[in-house]
């Protein structure tokens, strides 16, 4: 693709199917918004510019438009009223030069391959520097979608809209996918053309096929099978559709790469899912973020992971949940974590470090081999090599105002039921016997027995008992 392309994605539509208080374009898709899909294919292009033209709920998508577009660049424009697609399309023309090609994406088509669409900039390209290129698909059904009208030599003479169609133009099955390319400065002469002489008032942009052909400028046409790619999203049932056809998508993926799927329709990737080899998942797992999981891992089934790294040969039992946000989590080799258990963002875990049932960690380091098997909570600690943390235990790292760091040494072993109140730091070797509350430091290799004081309330401190 040696031409400059720049892209103007249609964004303004309302979309009453939805029933949402959100912009249709801003319906999630696989964890990213429909319009962060059509921006990712433009960057995917290596696009010059993207110009989206807002509309409906205006405010709401440009204020998504920065996080969105990230590095390609942008513009918004606004359409008001919204008089069709041409008059869409119109709006953007003042922020493109005549030199190079626009391509013309719709907002709430987000499953169009980046290959598709450089296939079809190409057959513009091959046309000739005048074509006009239209990306097109046969459909069965084709309900609701502009028929392509050909010749009787096969040549493209018009688009036709299903209102103001014939029966026979109705029973065509190619239809156009709302997709073109075309040379700027012949686009802006054919969309000055335009008028709204039609069933529905509006001012098409399929009317600028009619103009081309006067203008005896070669019009092609694109054809693919597969009419997932040009597939929008008009209400919840069809988003539901789009949502299982792109996760099929990602599951075919990791197949061919050697992921073992016990289920490739129970799995859900809403970011990026990076697997090495041999790594098996369980069924009805969802994986937010990025996600790396190395050599032999194997994911347990109902597993939600966000943001995280998942070492070699590491397992992760059932119903384990790991969200590591910003800061991510880390997982080493040969750690076993869950069934039950949840790591929160900033957890590091060396090699065969255990995390059992009911144990949460956040913003914690625990070196190799440190075992915290069950019902047990670690915040802001750094645990040292083979620690056994009790059934029970906690640290106490917020005081109400600040948080705090608990230190626990290698070979620490620490009783069920016992509070480590930060800042504290639990000498090498170690032990604290059960039910203990540490508030102080103790020396390597000590026994540590520290039980609180009672503590007598007076009777109009306690709390009343309801009547």
């Amino acid at each position: 693709m040696s031409h400059t392309v720049d892209v103007v994605i249609l964004a303004a539509g309302k979309g009453t199917r939805m029933k949402s208080a959100l912009p249709k374009v801003l319906q999630r898709l696989a964890g990213r918004p429909l319009l962060g899909h059509v921006l990712d294919t433009a960057r995917g292009l290596a696009a010059r510019r993207a110009v989206v033209v807002t509309g409906h709920g205006a405010e709401q998508v440009e204020a998504a438009l920065p996080a969105l577009a990230a590095d390609l660049p942008w513009q918004a424009v606004r359409q008001q009223p919204q008089w069709g697609t041409g008059h869409a399309v119109q709006q953007a023309m003042p922020c493109l030069d005549d030199e190079g090609v626009t391509l013309v994406l719709s907002g709430d088509v987000p499953l169009t391959r980046p290959e598709t669409l450089a296939a079809l900039l190409s057959a513009q390209a091959s046309a000739g520097p005048d074509a006009l290129a239209l990306l097109t698909v046969t459909m069965a059904e084709p309900h609701g979608y502009g028929r392509l009208v050909r010749g009787a030599d096969g040549e493209v003479q018009r688009i036709v809209e299903e209102k103001d169609a014939t029966d026979a133009e109705r029973a065509l099955t190619e239809v156009y996918s709302g997709i073109l390319a075309a040379p700027t400065r012949r686009l802006r002469a054919w969309l000055s053309r335009l008028d709204n002489h039609n069933a529905q008032g509006e001012f098409y942009l399929t009317d600028v096929v009619r103009h081309a052909v006067a203008d005896g400028v070669p019009v092609v046409a694109h054809r693919i099978d597969d009419a997932l790619e040009v597939a929008g999203v008009n209400s919840p049932a069809q988003l539901a559709a789009l949502e299982r056809a792109l996760q099929r998508r990602v599951a075919d993926a990791l197949l061919a790469q050697g992921v073992r799927l016990a289920d490739p329709a129970r799995l859900d990737v809403r970011g990026e899912l990076v697997c090495g080899q041999d790594v098996e998942i369980d069924v009805n797992c969802v994986f937010e973020g990025r996600v790396e999981l190395g050599d032999g891992v194997r994911i347990g089934a109902h597993c939600v992971i966000a943001n995280a790294r998942i070492e070699a040969s590491a397992v992760i039992e059932p119903f384990t949940h790991i969200d590591g946000e910003r800061s991510g989590v880390t997982v080493g080799a040969h750690a076993r974590i869950g069934p039950f258990a949840r790591l929160r963002p900033g957890t590091r875990l060396g090699p065969e470090v255990h995390i059992g049932n009911f144990v949460e960690v956040k913003n914690s380091t625990l070196a190799a081999g440190a075992k915290a098997n069950h019902l047990a909570y670690l915040g802001d600690a750094t645990v040292g090599e083979r620690v056994n943390y009790g059934a029970g235990s906690i640290t106490a790292n917020y005081d109400g105002a600040s948080k705090h760091r608990t230190v626990i040494e290698a070979d620490v072993h620490v009783g069920s039921n016992c509070v480590l109140v930060a800042p504290v730091t639990l000498g090498a070797g170690g032990t604290i016997g059960a039910g203990s509350t540490v508030t102080k430091d103790t020396p390597p290799g000590a026994l540590t027995v520290a039980r609180a004081k009672p503590v007598t309330v007076p009777n109009w401190q306690r709390p009343r008992k309801a009547r």
